[in-house]
């Protein structure tokens, strides 16, 4: 069974799917509406999700069963598993609508599908409360903006085949809940929660909308598409005097925070839930409170100092025996000796001290963190617990910059390996600037990490950027090599059909190997093995291959005086498209003229004396010539010894296998596993863009991820954080390595999250024990 060579990206869009006609070319000023709209889609979801966990984690605070409580914790660890997934799904899906926009479908009638009365169903309960909710996000929009909705509806139809309404304009509410539905298919989740994040869908990502349909009515405008149109402009959310940029978002937010400080009831909550954990802890993972009865707290501000004081001291290589705790008292032990009263911190910040330490615990014990830039995140502690001293939405706020800067650090050293050179490297010097900037400047302004926080994202984005051009390249790389290699398969059946157990000149089996090999490979990477040109190459080494066989039926003769002219035309024209030696070329043709001459001459000794005489051209006095001999006489004038001179024979016993230079066909036989083994299991479970991690040996370790998967040849693709190719598998071969232990995968959810999820998870072990 055939099948194309095709890669499996972990950019790839859906196009890839059959279309009934080409898609047209989309007008520029259309492209830029959609990669603007595109930009603004993919920052309202990341705030989505960023802030899914507060909503989350209040809905199972509030739950009234350890069931409905779990199943609000299980789409919290969901969604930031497969956040990446769904975004990318819903953009695919807004680019695939775009690009459908000038595609033509001529005469095709929508497909009809058979009704049967045993079918019909009422509407089940869930899908009605669904489809109500759904219908009541698109009639909001739709009251607010439905006139800029209809005039951009109206500029697109101005420019592309399609007849767009409301409802089909790729950008319109309906078909935007629609994308984000298909993206979010695969969470699985109970209705309650679903309509849990259609609120949010409709929070952050519609509530935009009215933005979105003015930038792009604008640029359409600008682009001279129906000015007449008169769209009131959306209100202004920022200053108008320049762009928004990441660190303006955040920095806002933290004002927000500041000025609310921390009266919102729902952060109370958050944290008040964490408290009430803490408190059943006590004396197992959590000190004991054994406090004198003079003890004196100090002021939030006062432990603020102390903190900034241990910021400065941090050594440069933070270890396991750093225990803030523990340095905390001796500075509280020094101030109760030198004012004469105990000094102690209050409880609500030692409970913040004690979520933090436990945090950074599981985060240096953290697998998917390399061990060398763990020394560095653990300078990260004393900071982070100054913030969440006087910022406690720390705990609660997905998209608390903090937070966020944390989790971008230990998103962007996950292909880090412990043997890249951390002189050289350049995240790991980022990382450490960060970390250091904040150990010298940070005294008790958040803002910061706002300033941080973007400059960091510009710098990640740059190097993923090109990390994913290299990566591209790799992937293309492989692919053509695929193709190839699929072509080279065809071209050594084609030869070996023709050939295996012939005995044929020397000459024609050369240059059927050596040179029309190349022909048969160029023309089936052109044109398939299905197409007329691949027919005509395997019939011209048919007839190559006929002609210089021996016949004795007097009708090959008349057949041969036919064939050799075109089949010599055919060769030359297909060794100079395969752009072969001419030298060589000239070499071929001339040794094959004097196979085709010594056939003629066999059939000419082979015929009888009167035969002879008769075929003989007879004299006439007319000028006409039998055709016959002018062809047949120029080919039986040559010398005698070459004539004579019998060609070099070859038998063709082993199957011809055509290499690439370097390439060794000689593959080791693989372990056969049965299809249910879990080894296979977890191998078909590798999705594109994983990460992961080879134990080479004892002392090395190799992290990369899965940029593809060829399928035609079984190649499993991967490459470093660099996008360069570092390694390839076959599916068999990672099979293998999983039973004996050697690969792990790292797990790319946010690192902070996870840590935090421990934390609550234990608490709540402990509490139920």
């Amino acid at each position: 069974m055939k099948t194309d060579a095709k890669v499996v990206h972990l950019t790839q869009v859906a196009a890839e799917q059959s279309s009934p006609s080409p898609v047209g070319r989309l007008p520029v000023a259309l492209t830029n509406v959609r990669d603007k709209a595109a930009q603004q889609l993919r920052k309202a979801l990341q705030s989505l999700f960023d802030n899914a966990d507060d909503t989350l984690f209040e809905m199972a605070d509030r739950a009234t069963s350890n069931t409905e409580q779990n199943a609000f914790f299980e789409t919290m660890r969901d969604l930031r598993l497969k956040r990446k997934n769904i975004e990318r799904g819903f953009l695919h899906k807004v680019f695939d609508a775009f690009a459908a926009l000038n595609q033509y479908e001529i005469g095709r009638a929508a497909p009809l599908e058979a009704v049967s009365f045993d079918t019909l169903t009422l509407v089940q309960n869930d899908e009605l409360e669904e489809a109500v909710a759904l219908e009541a996000m698109v009639a909001k929009v739709m009251n607010h903006e439905g006139v800029a909705l209809n005039h951009l509806t109206t500029r697109l139809n101005a420019m592309v085949s399609k007849k767009l309404d409301d409802k089909t304009n790729p950008l319109g509410p309906s078909l935007l809940c629609e994308f984000f539905l298909d993206a979010c298919s695969s969470l699985g989740v109970e209705i309650k929660v679903k309509l849990i994040i259609l609120k949010l869908f409709e929070k952050y990502v519609l509530a935009d909308l009215d933005q979105l349909y003015a930038e792009a009515n604008q640029t359409l405008v600008a682009a001279g598409v129906l000015p007449e149109l008169k769209t009131a402009p959306a209100a202004q959310r920022r200053n108008p005097s320049r762009p928004a940029t990441a660190a303006d978002s955040t920095m806002t937010e933290s004002a927000g925070v500041a000025n609310s400080g921390y009266a919102d009831e729902g952060v109370k909550e958050v944290f008040g839930a964490l408290q009430e954990l803490l408190s059943q802890a006590r004396g197992t993972v959590v000190p004991q409170r054994n406090r004198p009865a003079d003890a004196r707290p100090i002021s939030s501000n006062d432990l603020m100092r102390l903190l900034s004081h241990m910021q400065q001291g941090v050594p440069t290589q933070a270890s396991d025996d750093f225990d803030l705790r523990e340095q905390l008292e001796s500075l509280l032990v020094r101030a109760s000796v030198k004012t004469g009263k105990t000094r102690v911190v209050g409880e609500v910040d030692e409970d913040v001290i004690n979520l933090v330490s436990m945090l950074f615990e599981f985060i240096l014990d953290d697998r998917t963190l390399p061990d060398s830039l763990k020394a560095l995140i653990a300078r990260l502690q004393i900071p982070m617990l100054k913030v969440a001293v006087i910022d406690k939405t720390f705990f609660s706020r997905g998209s608390h910059p903090a937070r966020r800067l944390l989790n971008e650090i230990a998103s962007a050293a996950l292909g880090w390996g412990d043997q890249d050179d951390t002189q050289r490297d350049s995240l790991y010097q980022k990382i450490e600037q960060v970390v250091q900037r904040l150990l010298n400047d940070f005294v008790d302004d958040p803002a910061i990490f706002s300033e941080l926080l973007s400059d960091f994202l510009a710098f990640t984005g740059d190097e993923r950027r090109r990390s994913e051009l290299l990566e591209q390249r790799t992937r293309d790389a492989e692919e053509g090599s695929a193709k190839a290699a699929l072509a080279r398969r065809e071209v050594e059946q084609a030869l070996n059909e023709r050939l295996l157990g012939k005995t044929l000149p020397e000459v024609v089996v050369r240059l059927l190997q050596e040179a029309w090999s190349k022909v048969l490979m160029l023309t089936c990477l052109k044109h398939g093995v299905a197409s007329a040109e691949w027919q005509a190459a395997l019939a011209t080494m048919d007839e190559l291959v006929w002609s210089v066989e021996p016949h004795e039926d007097p009708d090959a003769r008349m057949r041969l005086l036919e064939v050799v002219p075109g089949l010599l035309k055919a060769l030359r024209e297909g060794m100079a498209s395969a752009a072969f030696d001419p030298f060589s070329t000239g070499d071929f043709f001339n040794q094959l003229e004097a196979l085709h001459v010594q056939a003629f001459q066999r059939f000419k000794r082979s015929l009888p004396d009167d035969d002879v005489e008769a075929e003989a051209p007879v004299a006439d006095d007319s000028d006409e010539q039998p055709v016959l001999a002018e062809q047949d006489m120029p080919l039986l004038e040559l010398p005698p010894e070459v004539v004579d001179d019998e060609p070099a024979m070859v038998a063709v016993v082993e199957e011809i296998v055509l290499l690439v230079p370097g390439e060794n066909r000689l593959v080791e036989p693989e372990v056969s596993l049965p299809d249910d083994d879990e080894a296979l299991l977890q191998v078909d479970n590798l999705r594109v863009g994983s990460w992961v991690e080879f134990q080479e040996d004892e002392e090395h370790k190799l992290r990369c991820k899965l940029a593809a998967v060829i399928k035609p040849t079984g190649k499993y693709v991967f490459v470093n954080r660099t996008g360069m190719k570092v390694l390839e598998k076959t599916r068999m071969g990672l099979a293998v390595e999983f039973r004996r232990g050697a690969i792990r995968l790292l797990d790319d959810a946010l690192l902070f999250d996870r840590a935090l999820e421990s934390v609550i998870g234990n608490l709540r072990r402990l509490k139920n024990t």
